[in-house]
């Protein structure tokens, strides 16, 4: 009687963020973060990086310098995480979390945890509780993922890049430091990379062990620019440089694993996405993220045969992972590390 009661209820959709009580902590094991559902079909991609991850609260009072006074309520208020575009919310051990509720064409429910926050979808047809239900039995997978994308996001904002004279920035996993340099124009180039080490980077692609101090740079990008050029221009032209390299050393390492792999790639396009480091397409051409630059060549290199491999096994099954092994043995560590390093937002 109480189910019929509840489902009646849930056909009129409650008012967004109902509260709802704690319940007790799943005691089933942890299953995988792969959100549930129907894909559609896509050419094969290589996922990149998740976005910036939703801030946690530990509480609503201000930050200071002191800690203020706190009542016995608000010591033992739980943490929250919040979507923007929340509708429905959930107590999950000690934190709230308030996520976003979609109603698809779709025949389960799903979880995905993104830059926002948590998103839950279901099919039209499912009662209200059973959501919950599921959204609590999901409990340790969604706080997982919260913190880990909340960590993401901690890192990427400390490789944030403030454009002026002396800034560092990561080039084949080697720091660079940016020097406006108004003397020289540097042809139609724009800048040029400078160190006893620079003419073996540039020449072959390769990032050089750093025999100075830890944590001191030995490259130097001298940027025709002069002391009063704004950070857009400064961006700008590191940006025009950093490309330009990307097409040249992504070309020399396709046409180096190309004969490997027994493929021909016809066209090299590069891409800025924000979340995919690359794709590739039946017809031969190949889609790379030019911020791969970034990476060291080694981590370039297994993005260059994933996306080749394709031209072989057009999807993401066994054979293909067995074709990508073949070539870069290690491919699984690299790949952790496209996810893990924290590269500079642009």
């Amino acid at each position: 009687m109480q189910r019929l009661l509840q489902f009646t209820l849930d056909l009129f959709e409650a008012a967004p963020l109902p509260p709802i009580a704690p319940s007790p902590r799943p005691s089933s094991a942890d299953t995988a973060g792969r959100a549930e559902g129907s894909r559609k079909n896509k050419a094969p991609t290589l996922d990149g990086i998740a976005p910036a991850a939703i801030e946690t609260i530990a509480n609503d009072a201000p930050v200071a310098e002191s800690l203020p006074t706190q009542t016995l309520q608000q010591a033992l208020a739980p943490a929250t995480s919040r979507h923007p575009r929340a509708t429905r919310e959930a107590l999950l051990d000690d934190t709230r979390v308030a996520y976003e509720f979609r109603r698809g064409k779709r025949r389960t429910i799903g979880f995905s945890v993104g830059a926002d926050g948590l998103t839950v979808s279901a099919p039209k047809w499912v009662p209200l509780y059973e959501i919950d239900k599921a959204v609590q039995e999901k409990g340790n997978w969604i706080l997982r993922k919260l913190q880990e994308t909340r960590a993401r996001h901690e890192r990427l904002e400390s490789a944030r890049i403030e454009w002026k004279d002396g800034a560092t920035l990561p080039f084949l996993g080697e720091s660079v430091i940016v020097v406006l340099d108004p003397r020289h124009a540097f042809g139609a180039i724009g800048a040029e990379l400078k160190s006893s080490a620079a003419e073996a980077v540039l020449n072959t692609g390769a990032a050089v062990q750093n025999d100075t101090l830890p944590g001191i740079p030995r490259l130097t990008l001298h940027v025709g620019l002069p002391q009063s050029a704004t950070p857009q221009q400064i961006r700008d032209a590191v940006q025009a440089w950093l490309m330009r390299q990307a097409k040249r050393i992504f070309i020399e390492r396709l046409n180096h694993f190309a004969p490997h792999l027994s493929v021909q790639w016809r066209k090299l396009s590069l891409s800025s996405a924000g979340t995919r480091w690359g794709s590739a397409s039946a017809d031969g051409a190949i889609r790379l993220n030019w911020r791969l630059i970034h990476f060291r060549q080694s981590v370039i290199d297994y993005v260059v045969v994933h996306e080749l491999s394709h031209l072989r096994v057009m999807d993401h099954s066994p054979r293909f992972w067995d074709t990508v092994r073949a070539v870069v043995p290690d491919y699984a560590e690299l790949r952790g590390q496209l996810k893990d390093e924290a590269i500079p937002k642009w």
